[in-house]
Protein backbone atom coordinates (compact mmCIF):
# COMPACT_ATOMS: atom_id res chain seq x y z
CA UNK A 1 0.00 0.00 0.00
CA UNK A 2 1.31 3.60 -0.82
CA UNK A 3 0.44 6.10 1.42
CA UNK A 4 -0.55 9.67 -0.91
CA UNK A 5 -1.83 12.88 0.43
CA UNK A 6 -3.44 14.66 -2.72
CA UNK A 7 -3.12 18.17 -0.85
CA UNK A 8 -0.80 20.01 1.73
CA UNK A 9 -0.20 23.90 2.08
CA UNK A 10 1.97 23.79 5.58
CA UNK A 11 4.87 26.08 6.56
CA UNK A 12 7.08 23.61 5.85
CA UNK A 13 10.27 22.36 8.06
CA UNK A 14 12.45 19.87 9.23
CA UNK A 15 9.95 18.96 11.92
CA UNK A 16 6.74 18.69 9.16
CA UNK A 17 9.45 16.36 6.93
CA UNK A 18 10.01 13.97 10.23
CA UNK A 19 6.34 13.75 11.01
CA UNK A 20 5.83 12.45 7.35
CA UNK A 21 8.70 10.07 7.66
CA UNK A 22 7.29 9.15 11.39
CA UNK A 23 3.59 8.67 9.16
CA UNK A 24 4.80 6.49 6.07
CA UNK A 25 3.39 8.95 3.79
CA UNK A 26 4.96 8.11 0.62
CA UNK A 27 4.39 11.03 -1.61
CA UNK A 28 2.57 14.56 -1.07
CA UNK A 29 1.05 17.03 -3.77
CA UNK A 30 2.42 20.71 -2.17
CA UNK A 31 0.86 23.56 -3.04
CA UNK A 32 3.47 26.15 -3.78
CA UNK A 33 1.29 29.14 -5.60
CA UNK A 34 -1.89 30.80 -4.13
CA UNK A 35 -1.85 34.53 -5.93
CA UNK A 36 1.92 33.97 -6.95
CA UNK A 37 3.31 35.53 -10.52
CA UNK A 38 5.32 33.24 -12.48
CA UNK A 39 8.68 34.87 -11.09
CA UNK A 40 7.33 34.72 -7.54
CA UNK A 41 6.41 30.66 -8.39
CA UNK A 42 9.84 30.69 -9.12
CA UNK A 43 11.19 32.17 -5.73
CA UNK A 44 9.42 29.29 -4.45
CA UNK A 45 10.87 26.71 -6.70
CA UNK A 46 13.68 27.66 -5.26
CA UNK A 47 13.18 27.60 -1.85
CA UNK A 48 11.78 23.91 -2.06
CA UNK A 49 14.96 22.85 -4.04
CA UNK A 50 17.03 24.41 -0.83
CA UNK A 51 14.86 21.77 1.37
CA UNK A 52 15.60 19.28 -0.92
CA UNK A 53 19.25 19.89 -0.65
CA UNK A 54 19.49 19.96 3.13
CA UNK A 55 17.36 17.44 3.43
CA UNK A 56 17.86 14.52 1.12
CA UNK A 57 17.06 11.91 3.47
CA UNK A 58 13.56 13.18 4.39
CA UNK A 59 12.45 14.48 1.07
CA UNK A 60 12.98 14.59 -3.02
CA UNK A 61 11.12 15.95 -6.00
CA UNK A 62 8.63 13.76 -7.49
CA UNK A 63 7.87 13.90 -11.34
CA UNK A 64 6.34 11.01 -12.03
CA UNK A 65 4.40 7.62 -10.28
CA UNK A 66 7.77 5.76 -10.12
CA UNK A 67 8.90 8.48 -7.58
CA UNK A 68 6.57 7.42 -5.31
CA UNK A 69 7.45 3.95 -5.78
CA UNK A 70 10.96 5.04 -5.37
CA UNK A 71 10.37 7.04 -1.79
CA UNK A 72 8.73 3.91 -0.56
CA UNK A 73 11.79 2.02 -0.99
CA UNK A 74 13.95 4.88 0.12
CA UNK A 75 12.05 5.83 3.27
CA UNK A 76 11.33 9.36 2.09
CA UNK A 77 8.57 11.29 0.96
CA UNK A 78 8.36 12.51 -2.84
CA UNK A 79 7.28 16.22 -3.67
CA UNK A 80 4.63 16.98 -6.37
CA UNK A 81 4.22 20.57 -6.79
CA UNK A 82 1.25 21.98 -7.26
CA UNK A 83 -0.69 25.08 -7.74
CA UNK A 84 -4.07 26.42 -6.32
CA UNK A 85 -4.24 29.14 -9.01
CA UNK A 86 -3.51 29.77 -13.04
CA UNK A 87 -1.75 32.91 -11.72
CA UNK A 88 1.85 31.64 -12.08
CA UNK A 89 0.97 30.98 -15.95
CA UNK A 90 -0.20 34.68 -15.93
CA UNK A 91 -1.65 35.51 -19.34
CA UNK A 92 1.03 33.17 -21.03
CA UNK A 93 -0.29 29.48 -22.36
CA UNK A 94 3.97 28.91 -23.14
CA UNK A 95 4.19 29.07 -19.50
CA UNK A 96 2.47 25.54 -18.61
CA UNK A 97 4.99 23.82 -20.21
CA UNK A 98 7.45 25.64 -18.53
CA UNK A 99 6.21 25.64 -15.39
CA UNK A 100 5.83 21.48 -15.74
CA UNK A 101 9.34 20.88 -16.88
CA UNK A 102 10.25 22.54 -13.26
CA UNK A 103 8.09 19.95 -11.91
CA UNK A 104 4.65 20.98 -11.77
CA UNK A 105 2.13 18.55 -11.71
CA UNK A 106 -1.36 19.99 -11.03
CA UNK A 107 -2.63 23.50 -11.65
CA UNK A 108 -6.34 24.41 -10.43
CA UNK A 109 -7.80 26.90 -12.79
CA UNK A 110 -9.77 29.19 -10.83
CA UNK A 111 -9.05 29.95 -6.58
CA UNK A 112 -12.45 30.70 -5.11
CA UNK A 113 -12.56 34.26 -7.53
CA UNK A 114 -13.14 34.45 -11.53
CA UNK A 115 -10.03 33.10 -13.31
CA UNK A 116 -8.93 34.22 -17.07
CA UNK A 117 -9.81 29.96 -17.07
CA UNK A 118 -12.94 29.18 -15.31
CA UNK A 119 -14.83 30.35 -12.52
CA UNK A 120 -14.49 30.40 -8.70
CA UNK A 121 -17.11 28.68 -6.18
CA UNK A 122 -17.58 31.98 -4.76
CA UNK A 123 -18.56 33.65 -7.94
CA UNK A 124 -22.32 34.08 -8.07
CA UNK A 125 -22.78 33.53 -12.02
CA UNK A 126 -20.39 30.95 -13.73
CA UNK A 127 -20.34 31.39 -17.16
CA UNK A 128 -17.93 28.17 -17.56
CA UNK A 129 -14.64 27.61 -18.89
CA UNK A 130 -13.40 30.94 -20.92
CA UNK A 131 -11.79 31.04 -24.26
CA UNK A 132 -8.49 30.82 -22.71
CA UNK A 133 -9.36 27.82 -20.67
CA UNK A 134 -9.88 25.50 -23.33
CA UNK A 135 -6.62 26.00 -24.59
CA UNK A 136 -4.80 25.69 -21.37
CA UNK A 137 -6.66 22.82 -20.81
CA UNK A 138 -5.56 21.46 -24.28
CA UNK A 139 -1.66 22.53 -23.25
CA UNK A 140 -2.07 20.83 -19.65
CA UNK A 141 -3.14 17.58 -21.24
CA UNK A 142 -0.65 17.85 -24.00
CA UNK A 143 2.45 18.28 -21.84
CA UNK A 144 1.01 15.86 -18.62
CA UNK A 145 -0.43 18.68 -15.90
CA UNK A 146 -3.46 17.90 -14.23
CA UNK A 147 -6.44 20.07 -14.33
CA UNK A 148 -7.62 20.46 -10.66
CA UNK A 149 -10.88 21.90 -9.94
CA UNK A 150 -11.21 21.75 -6.14
CA UNK A 151 -11.83 25.71 -5.53
CA UNK A 152 -14.26 26.25 -9.27
CA UNK A 153 -17.76 26.60 -9.43
CA UNK A 154 -19.41 23.55 -10.56
CA UNK A 155 -20.67 23.95 -14.18
CA UNK A 156 -16.90 24.97 -14.73
CA UNK A 157 -16.02 21.85 -13.29
CA UNK A 158 -18.14 19.71 -15.20
CA UNK A 159 -17.13 21.46 -18.63
CA UNK A 160 -14.08 20.58 -17.38
CA UNK A 161 -14.31 17.34 -16.66
CA UNK A 162 -16.14 16.77 -19.59
CA UNK A 163 -13.86 19.11 -22.35
CA UNK A 164 -10.29 17.48 -20.91
CA UNK A 165 -8.84 14.64 -22.54
CA UNK A 166 -7.10 13.06 -19.79
CA UNK A 167 -9.20 12.56 -16.25
CA UNK A 168 -8.76 15.61 -14.29
CA UNK A 169 -9.09 16.09 -10.23
CA UNK A 170 -10.56 17.81 -7.45
CA UNK A 171 -7.59 17.29 -4.84
CA UNK A 172 -9.11 18.03 -1.43
CA UNK A 173 -12.97 18.85 -0.93
CA UNK A 174 -16.21 16.75 0.42
CA UNK A 175 -19.72 15.91 -1.13
CA UNK A 176 -21.97 19.23 -1.00
CA UNK A 177 -24.51 16.79 0.56
CA UNK A 178 -23.12 15.54 3.73
CA UNK A 179 -21.79 19.29 4.19
CA UNK A 180 -22.81 21.88 2.56
CA UNK A 181 -19.97 24.86 2.07
CA UNK A 182 -19.51 26.13 -0.68
CA UNK A 183 -16.30 24.78 -1.51
CA UNK A 184 -18.02 21.10 -1.20
CA UNK A 185 -19.09 19.20 -4.41
CA UNK A 186 -22.37 18.56 -5.69
CA UNK A 187 -23.29 14.79 -6.79
CA UNK A 188 -23.58 15.77 -10.34
CA UNK A 189 -19.88 17.47 -10.18
CA UNK A 190 -18.53 14.29 -8.58
CA UNK A 191 -20.07 12.50 -11.05
CA UNK A 192 -18.81 14.11 -13.59
CA UNK A 193 -15.15 14.35 -12.69
CA UNK A 194 -14.92 10.19 -11.81
CA UNK A 195 -17.38 8.72 -14.67
CA UNK A 196 -14.27 10.64 -16.76
CA UNK A 197 -11.90 8.88 -14.71
CA UNK A 198 -11.09 11.79 -12.47
CA UNK A 199 -9.85 11.79 -8.78
CA UNK A 200 -11.40 13.18 -5.87
CA UNK A 201 -9.51 13.71 -2.73
CA UNK A 202 -11.31 14.25 0.61
CA UNK A 203 -10.33 16.78 2.86
CA UNK A 204 -9.84 16.84 6.48
CA UNK A 205 -10.21 21.12 6.70
CA UNK A 206 -12.25 22.06 9.68
CA UNK A 207 -14.61 24.09 7.47
CA UNK A 208 -15.06 21.41 4.57
CA UNK A 209 -16.40 18.98 7.43
CA UNK A 210 -20.01 18.36 9.13
CA UNK A 211 -18.99 19.62 12.45
CA UNK A 212 -15.73 21.21 11.39
CA UNK A 213 -13.73 20.97 13.99
CA UNK A 214 -15.38 18.79 16.37
CA UNK A 215 -16.43 15.80 13.32
CA UNK A 216 -15.79 12.72 14.07
CA UNK A 217 -13.55 10.41 12.23
CA UNK A 218 -16.83 7.60 12.48
CA UNK A 219 -18.55 10.23 11.07
CA UNK A 220 -15.97 11.00 8.16
CA UNK A 221 -15.64 7.51 7.65
CA UNK A 222 -19.06 7.29 7.06
CA UNK A 223 -19.27 9.89 4.84
CA UNK A 224 -16.76 8.05 2.53
CA UNK A 225 -18.37 5.10 3.03
CA UNK A 226 -21.77 6.80 1.80
CA UNK A 227 -19.89 8.26 -1.17
CA UNK A 228 -18.38 4.73 -2.43
CA UNK A 229 -21.50 3.29 -1.74
CA UNK A 230 -23.03 4.93 -5.00
CA UNK A 231 -19.38 5.92 -6.99
CA UNK A 232 -16.87 3.08 -6.14
CA UNK A 233 -13.77 3.64 -4.32
CA UNK A 234 -11.45 3.44 -7.21
CA UNK A 235 -11.66 7.02 -8.03
CA UNK A 236 -11.21 8.49 -4.06
CA UNK A 237 -8.23 9.17 -2.61
CA UNK A 238 -7.04 11.67 0.80
CA UNK A 239 -6.42 15.38 -0.18
CA UNK A 240 -6.23 16.33 4.01
CA UNK A 241 -5.33 19.98 2.72
CA UNK A 242 -3.38 20.46 5.97
CA UNK A 243 -2.19 23.89 6.67
CA UNK A 244 0.19 23.00 9.51
CA UNK A 245 2.22 25.50 11.84
CA UNK A 246 0.92 28.68 9.78
CA UNK A 247 0.64 31.73 11.50
CA UNK A 248 -3.19 32.77 11.03
CA UNK A 249 -1.98 35.80 9.01
CA UNK A 250 -1.44 33.55 5.99
CA UNK A 251 -5.56 33.00 5.97
CA UNK A 252 -5.54 36.30 4.76
CA UNK A 253 -2.95 35.94 1.83
CA UNK A 254 -4.80 32.31 0.98
CA UNK A 255 -8.98 34.65 0.79
CA UNK A 256 -7.50 37.78 -0.22
CA UNK A 257 -4.07 37.38 -2.18
CA UNK A 258 -3.85 40.92 -3.86
CA UNK A 259 -7.55 41.12 -5.66
CA UNK A 260 -8.89 43.04 -3.09
CA UNK A 261 -8.08 45.80 -0.05
CA UNK A 262 -11.22 44.25 2.35
CA UNK A 263 -10.85 41.65 4.31
CA UNK A 264 -12.60 37.91 3.00
CA UNK A 265 -12.10 35.00 4.93
CA UNK A 266 -14.71 32.72 3.00
CA UNK A 267 -15.71 29.68 4.75
CA UNK A 268 -14.28 31.18 8.17
CA UNK A 269 -16.33 33.93 8.98
CA UNK A 270 -14.46 37.75 10.09
CA UNK A 271 -15.08 36.47 13.82
CA UNK A 272 -12.65 33.13 13.24
CA UNK A 273 -10.15 34.55 10.29
CA UNK A 274 -7.20 32.29 11.44
CA UNK A 275 -6.81 28.31 10.96
CA UNK A 276 -9.09 26.45 12.55
CA UNK A 277 -8.13 23.44 15.25
CA UNK A 278 -7.45 20.80 12.93
CA UNK A 279 -10.06 17.25 14.17
CA UNK A 280 -8.86 15.28 16.93
CA UNK A 281 -7.99 12.35 15.08
CA UNK A 282 -5.90 14.29 12.48
CA UNK A 283 -3.38 16.48 13.72
CA UNK A 284 -0.82 16.35 11.75
CA UNK A 285 1.25 13.99 9.18
CA UNK A 286 1.94 11.05 12.09
CA UNK A 287 -2.10 10.67 12.08
CA UNK A 288 -2.86 9.23 8.49
CA UNK A 289 -2.85 5.69 9.92
CA UNK A 290 -6.08 6.59 12.36
CA UNK A 291 -8.04 7.43 9.06
CA UNK A 292 -7.17 4.08 7.72
CA UNK A 293 -7.78 2.14 10.99
CA UNK A 294 -11.49 4.06 10.72
CA UNK A 295 -12.02 3.36 6.86
CA UNK A 296 -12.10 -0.56 7.92
CA UNK A 297 -14.44 -0.04 10.78
CA UNK A 298 -16.97 1.42 8.50
CA UNK A 299 -16.32 -1.57 6.20
CA UNK A 300 -14.05 -1.34 3.98
CA UNK A 301 -11.60 -4.46 2.78
CA UNK A 302 -8.15 -4.15 3.23
CA UNK A 303 -7.69 -3.62 -0.87
CA UNK A 304 -10.29 -0.76 -0.99
CA UNK A 305 -8.64 0.99 2.44
CA UNK A 306 -5.12 0.46 0.78
CA UNK A 307 -6.77 2.58 -2.59
CA UNK A 308 -8.04 5.29 -0.80
CA UNK A 309 -4.84 5.65 1.25
CA UNK A 310 -3.15 6.27 -2.20
CA UNK A 311 -2.83 3.45 -4.10
CA UNK A 312 -5.85 5.09 -6.38
CA UNK A 313 -3.68 8.34 -6.53
CA UNK A 314 -0.92 6.28 -7.30
CA UNK A 315 -2.52 4.96 -10.68
CA UNK A 316 -4.05 8.48 -11.18
CA UNK A 317 -0.45 9.70 -11.40
CA UNK A 318 0.83 6.86 -13.12
CA UNK A 319 -1.21 7.83 -16.06
CA UNK A 320 -1.35 11.87 -16.04
CA UNK A 321 1.97 12.84 -15.64
CA UNK A 322 3.65 12.35 -18.78
CA UNK A 323 3.25 14.18 -21.99
CA UNK A 324 1.42 12.79 -24.91
CA UNK A 325 2.91 10.88 -27.74
CA UNK A 326 2.84 13.11 -30.75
Amino acid sequence: MYLVDGLQYANWSEKIFRQMREGGVDAVHVTIAYHETFRETVLNIEQWNRWFEQFPDLIFQGRTADDIARAKQSGRTAIFFGFQNPSPIEDDIGLVEVLHTLGARFMQLSYNNQSLLATGCYESEDPGITRMGRQVIKEMNRVGMVVDMSHSADRSTIEAAEMSERPIAITHANPHRWHPALRNKRDEVIRAVVENGGMMGFSLYPHHLRGKSDCSLEDFCRMVADIASEFGTSNFGIGSDLCQDHPDSVVTWMRTGRWTKDVDFGEGSAEQPGFPEMPNWFQDNRHFGQIAEGLARVGFDEAEVAGLMGDNWYRFFESSFSARKV
